[in-house]
C-alpha cells in the first residue's frame, strides 16, 4: 500500500492537559479513513495538526513523503497546495460572494488569469452539485447544506490530492447528509482524492469509510476496516459505536 500519511508517536500537550501521548496510524493512498472517537478526544486536534494549523510536541507526522518537523517554510508552502480543507461550519468569507470564497486560493495562490479562474471556480460549482446562479450569492443567503459545498468546492479549487472533512454533515438533515456522503464518494472516484474525514454521523461512517482510526485515552484504540470493528474485542469499542447508534 502507498501510505500518504503516516503519524508516529505523536505527542501533544496543552499546559498541563496531555491529549495525545504516543499516537500512530497511516492513511493510504485512494482510500476515505475516518478519525473518530468520544468528544474531547483530540480528533480534530489531530487533523489541525497534519495540515500544519497547529503544532505537535513529539514524534513525526509524514505527508506525501515530506516530513513536517523542521519543515521550511518554502517547503510548507508547497506542501499545503497538495490539500484542500472543509471545515466544520464551512468557514466561508460573509463579506464575499460564493464564487469569490472559491476563487480565493486561486488568486492567492497562482498566477492565472481572471478568466481562467472563472472558468476553474464555474467548473468546480458544478462539480459539487450547486447551480452557476448561486455563484453570486453570499453565505448568508444559502442554506447550511450549500454552505458546505461552497467549502467544498473552495477546497477542491487547486485540484488538491488530499481533502480533510471536519464533520463534513453536521448540522445537515438526514437528506442533505446522505446527499453528502454520495458527492465525497463521487468525488474520491472521479478526481482520484485520499480523504480523511472526522465524524460522529453513523451512517455516513458506514456509507463512506473504508478504515476508521478511534482515538480513545490519548492513543489510538483501533485502527482497521468497519467489518474488523465488529471482531473487536474491546468492550470500549463496542461500546462506543452503540452509543453512536
Amino acid at each position: 500500500m502507498d501510505k500518504v500519511i503516516e503519524v508516529k508517536d505523536v505527542k501533544t500537550v496543552f499546559g498541563t492537559r496531555v491529549v495525545h501521548d504516543g499516537l500512530n496510524l497511516c492513511v493510504n493512498r485512494g482510500e476515505i479513513y475516518g478519525l473518530l472517537g468520544p468528544s474531547g478526544c483530540g480528533k480534530t486536534t489531530l487533523l489541525r495538526e497534519i495540515v500544519m494549523l497547529q503544532e505537535f510536541h513529539g514524534g513525526s507526522i509524514k505527508i506525501l513523503g515530506d516530513e513536517l518537523n523542521g519543515i521550511s517554510h518554502s517547503k510548507a508552502q508547497k506542501l499545503r497546495r497538495e490539500w484542500g480543507v472543509l471545515f466544520q461550519a464551512g468557514a466561508l468569507f460573509s463579506s464575499l460572494t460564493i464564487a469569490q470564497n472559491i476563487a480565493l486560493p486561486l488568486v492567492e495562490y497562482s498566477d492565472l488569469s481572471q478568466k481562467m479562474i472563472n472558468e476553474i471556480v464555474e467548473f468546480k460549482i458544478n462539480l459539487v452539485g450547486l447551480k452557476s446562479a448561486d455563484a453570486n450569492l453570499y453565505p448568508s443567503q444559502i442554506s447550511g447544506g450549500m454552505k458546505k459545498k461552497s467549502g467544498l468546492a473552495r477546497a477542491l479549487a487547486m485540484d488538491p490530492k488530499l481533502l480533510f472533512l471536519d464533520e463534513p454533515t453536521s448540522g445537515l438533515d438526514p437528506i442533505s447528509a446522505r446527499d453528502f456522503d454520495s458527492l465525497i464518494l463521487k468525488l474520491r472516484d472521479l478526481l482520484g482524492l485520499t480523504i480523511v474525514m472526522v465524524s460522529h454521523d453513523l451512517q455516513s461512517i458506514y456509507d463512506t469509510l473504508d478504515r476508521i482510526a478511534i482515538i480513545d485515552n490519548k492513543k489510538i484504540a483501533f485502527e482497521g476496516t468497519l467489518d474488523e470493528v465488529a471482531s473487536a474485542k474491546s468492550e470500549f469499542i463496542q461500546t462506543f459505536f452503540s452509543d453512536l447508534k
